[in-house]
């Protein structure tokens, strides 16, 4: 069993039957009160955030969560198809529970697929990706007034500012934490 020491950015819990993660944490103490903590959790089911307080004493379950490597084969419609490393097994997660994730995703990609009660819930991208760029406006030689960046759309249709030297078919790493340029590859 967790308690509100443990409520820490990254954490996962079980709360109200369903797995959560938190994102915000701010530890307060008032007074001869006793210690609260306000967070911020993110259902890992379907991705609804929601603010709760939480005081000393309570307690909180660790969801059954598994993480298994996968292969990300294609798009078909609303639905994002993967395959088990281990098992070849294939199966579909549906376009609102990978969200803004599928931005990154290209052919051949390997995530890790989050289970919870064995079934697929959620995905795990790597923090960097590699990715074509398909539509870069040509830079201007001096035009550095805005920082010396320029905006251009990659394979996946992800749009990123980049630096101004790089050009249509060079291949960049992108972060998929913050979805910013990481560098040239």
């Amino acid at each position: 069993m967790l308690n509100i020491t443990d409520l820490k950015v990254g954490t996962k819990i079980e709360y109200r039957d369903e797995p959560y993660e938190v994102i915000k944490s701010q530890h307060s103490k008032i007074g001869r009160g006793g210690a609260v903590v306000r967070t911020k959790l993110k259902n890992i089911l379907n991705g609804n955030a929601l603010e709760e307080n939480f005081k000393d004493g309570d307690k909180f379950g660790e969801p059954a969560l598994d993480s298994k490597k996968c292969l990300y084969l294609y798009q078909e419609g609303e639905q994002y198809s993967f395959m088990d490393n281990e098992t070849y097994d294939q199966f579909s997660l549906a376009k609102n529970v990978v969200g803004e994730k599928g931005k990154y995703l290209i052919e051949d990609t390997e995530v890790n697929i989050l289970y919870y009660n064995e079934q697929p819930v959620n995905i795990e991208l790597p923090i960097k990706i590699d990715l074509k760029v398909v539509k870069a406006p040509p830079s201007v030689k001096g035009n550095t007034a805005d920082g010396g960046t320029k905006e251009v759309e990659l394979e996946t249709g992800l749009k990123v500012n980049t630096p101004l030297f790089v050009k249509e078919g060079d291949t960049i790493r992108v972060d998929t934490r913050d979805g910013k340029y990481a560098e040239r590859v």
